[in-house]
């Protein structure tokens, strides 16, 4: 076919991206490094299919993973083709599964208007099933059960395949996943992992109807192929077995979501099932300077389970890469918050901006301190430190002991942990306090008194209020940060957490930490001359950070985000901060085989989602759980040639990074030596508000950044910022 006049499907791509995108029809693996323009090759792609080997938009399917890509590349190809199209399926995998259930719901065994339950949805059904097995909700909670069912089903697995082997919590798990699919059959429901395993059970139960879908869609194209989970593969190979061409597109090396059953396996196994498939690497990138992408070249070699290519570019080599060694994560936040005012005063978009962490716990700080400069932004695609669940329900707990008059708090823990206090029951508590005017605290007493409620509720309420009691005790005379410690753990929600699993438990029991260390750093610059008691101001003080509002979608704002979250976004600045052994590397992932691997993919992530600048930084000492901990440098950072950093140290000065931790700070020891910018001098006496009496030794550091090193008589040797610690002489 003559195609000279077709040429602009090819003119703006470069060597590689012609050889995927004009191949004949046939079966390809082409590995996107990041930025390598994959959505360009794959929409190039199916304009050459329609274009030039005269595919028929109704033979073409695209599978991708969000609605928005799926929208953004079913635009380009019209834009690019300058027609609409009719007939041709772009959509997710449960977009499209959905589509089909629809048109076959009989020979699927749903009922024509069959429901699809939201994640809301399904966990009251789990919760109604739970209590129909008479099964205690606290020990098997609905969210493990929700959490164990959906992983299954990505895995292909129905009730029937699961194997006890005389294992409680399996066979429990097993019990309740039998009898909520009964429960949806009743009901006519589906939920989001049930759509892709019922699609794929349509293919392998109807021959005939594969074949039809076979015959249609000749031509297959798969975005983000490193996330698939085992369903979405065993379904995208049986249809693609007998069509012209199929192509995935993918790279091993940003597969990150492993822990909700993505299979990088899929990635490498496509080419022993497809044999004749060939392989096309995409490694020129168009985002990020070559200082950043020999960064990630130096660190994703490491892995050993991986297909292997290097990205470059035709464009600058770039500045080194910044790493910034902190005294702790409040200093960490510190220098990243006056990086970050200097970048916007020397014109910088604030949403050009990024702060990526691999925990959600440490964006409390960062948060503060942008708080404190009056630096707009947004926690993308997530919550703000403060208005997570489960700390508001800490923080709910901490409301209640302080003053159990509060009722909106009351109202938020009565029943959580699960304890048997049903709405049935709380209402009656409401319409008793509307009634006599009284707290709903109040009238829980009351009612229990007065023989009101009885039987199970009656039992649940005193066992409530005796908890209350007990917890009360056990805080007397407890610091903030070990009163807050001892409500998270007695009050049962950490295990109430720990028991939902996953990642997602994970994450949640890390903000719990995150809230003791936030309690320890309010009592340590409490002013008693502003709320009587520590607890009374960490109360006002979350209800005042959470009442300020983050940034508007559409304003300009520094974006934070988990790096989990940043990948497909690209921003000119950014900065990957907690870089340290433990915290990045996980903790869990040196424990947990394959996992380590895992964390350097998301590593590489990080490094490429920066363009023209990358600032690491790590602390010498961070808080967990109120406690200070040391831990080395992430060997992420020692994996970056040294060449490619510029270190910063914390005297102040800068050189190159030897690829190791940096060199202690320089100390002012000598006795009389005074402490720039006060009247402190080492040698002297000077009293803390918390600490006591202490004997200042040393400090280091200049301006907002000076610390001292304080011996206390009781508490012992403490580094302190000396912006905070408002010493008195």
């Amino acid at each position: 076919m003559n195609t000279d006049d077709l040429s602009y499907l090819l003119n703006d791509l470069n060597d590689a991206q012609r050889q995927a995108v004009a191949a004949p029809p046939d079966r390809q693996r082409v590995l996107a490094g990041a930025g390598s323009g994959k959505t360009r090759v794959l929409v190039h792609r199916i304009a050459w299919l329609i274009q030039v080997e005269q595919a028929s938009p109704y033979s073409v399917l695209a599978v991708t993973f969000t609605n928005k890509a799926a929208a953004e590349m079913r635009g380009r190809i019209q834009s690019l083709l300058g027609q609409h199209l009719q007939g041709m399926w772009v959509g997710t995998f449960h977009g499209l599964a959905h589509r089909l259930l629809r048109a076959h719901w009989q020979e699927a065994g749903l009922p024509e208007h069959f429901q699809i339950l939201d994640s809301d949805d399904q966990h009251r059904l789990i919760r109604r099933v739970i209590k129909d097995l008479n099964l205690d909700e606290q020990r098997w909670p609905p969210k493990q059960a929700q959490i164990f069912i959906n992983s299954r089903k990505d895995e292909g697995l129905r009730p029937q395949n699961i194997q006890a082997n005389g294992d409680l919590f399996l066979a429990t798990q097993r019990n309740i996943y039998a009898a909520y699919e009964a429960a949806c059959q009743r009901a006519g429901a589906i939920d989001f992992s049930e759509l892709l395993l019922r699609a794929l059970d349509l293919w392998r139960n109807h021959p005939g109807l594969l074949e039809h879908y076979q015959r249609r869609f000749r031509h297959l194209l798969v975005d983000e192929f490193q996330d698939t989970n085992a369903v979405q593969y065993a379904w995208l190979r049986l249809l693609g077995q007998s069509g012209d061409s199929l192509m995935v597109v993918g790279d091993d090396d940003q597969s990150i979501y492993g822990w909700r059953g993505a299979k990088i396996q899929n990635i490498f196994q496509f080419c022993t099932d497809f044999p004749d498939a060939r392989t096309v690497r995409l490694e020129q990138n168009y985002r990020s300077s070559a200082t950043i992408l020999n960064a990630a070249n130096a660190v994703i070699a490491h892995n050993q389970e991986r297909l292997g290519k290097e990205l470059w570019t035709e464009g600058s080599q770039g500045e080194p890469i910044a790493l910034y060694a902190a005294f702790n994560e409040y200093d960490e936040a510190r220098y990243v918050t006056e990086q970050i005012r200097q970048a916007i005063g020397r014109g910088l978009a604030r949403q050009d901006i990024a702060i990526l962490y691999r925990s959600n716990a440490q964006s409390r700080v960062l948060e503060e301190s942008l708080l404190r400069e009056g630096i707009p932004y947004r926690i993308y695609g997530g919550q703000r430190f403060f208005e997570r669940a489960e700390i508001k329900n800490a923080m709910a707990y901490l409301c209640v002991i302080h003053n159990p008059h509060q009722d909106a708090a009351l109202e938020r823990i009565i029943n959580l942990p699960t304890r048997g206090i049903g709405d049935k029951t709380l209402d009656q508590l409401r319409d008793y306090a509307r009634a006599h005017q009284v707290s709903l605290w109040t009238a829980l007493h009351q009612s229990l008194e007065r023989a009101l409620i009885s039987g199970r509720a009656a039992s649940a309420l005193l066992g409530f209020v005796q908890l209350l009691e007990e917890l009360t005790q056990a805080v007397q005379g407890a610091s903030l940060p070990r009163l807050t410690q001892i409500l998270i753990e007695r009050s049962g929600l950490w295990e109430y957490h720990r028991n939902e699993k996953g990642e997602k438990a994970r994450t949640r029991l890390e903000n719990l930490e995150e809230l003791v260390n936030a309690a320890a750093a309010f009592e340590q610059d409490w002013d008693s001359s502003e709320t009587p008691t520590p607890l009374a101001g960490f109360l006002a003080h979350a209800s005042l950070e959470s009442g300020e509002q983050q940034a508007a979608e559409h304003e300009d704002s520094v974006q934070l985000m988990t790096l989990h979250t940043a990948k497909g976004l690209e921003f000119p600045l950014v900065f990957m901060v907690g870089m340290e052994e433990g915290l990045f590397p996980h903790q869990m992932s040196l424990e947990e085989p394959g996992r380590l691997e895992e964390e350097r993919r998301l590593a590489y992530v990080g490094i490429t989602r920066a363009m023209q600048r990358l600032v690491m930084s790590h602390a010498e000492v961070r808080h967990l759980y109120g406690k200070e901990v040391r831990h080395a440098l992430s060997r992420f950072v020692r994996e970056i040639p040294s060449a490619l950093i510029h270190s910063i140290r914390l005297s102040g000065n800068s050189g190159r990074a030897s690829g190791l931790a940096t060199s202690a700070p320089r100390l002012s020891e000598s006795k009389g030596t005074a402490v720039a910018g006060t009247e402190l001098k080492v040698g002297q006496l000077v009293r803390h508000a918390l600490f006591g009496v202490g004997v200042l030794q040393a400090f280091e550091g200049s301006g907002a950044h000076t610390r001292v090193q304080i011996k206390f008589d009781t508490e012992g040797t403490k580094w302190l910022m000396l912006s905070h610690a408002k010493l008195e002489s």
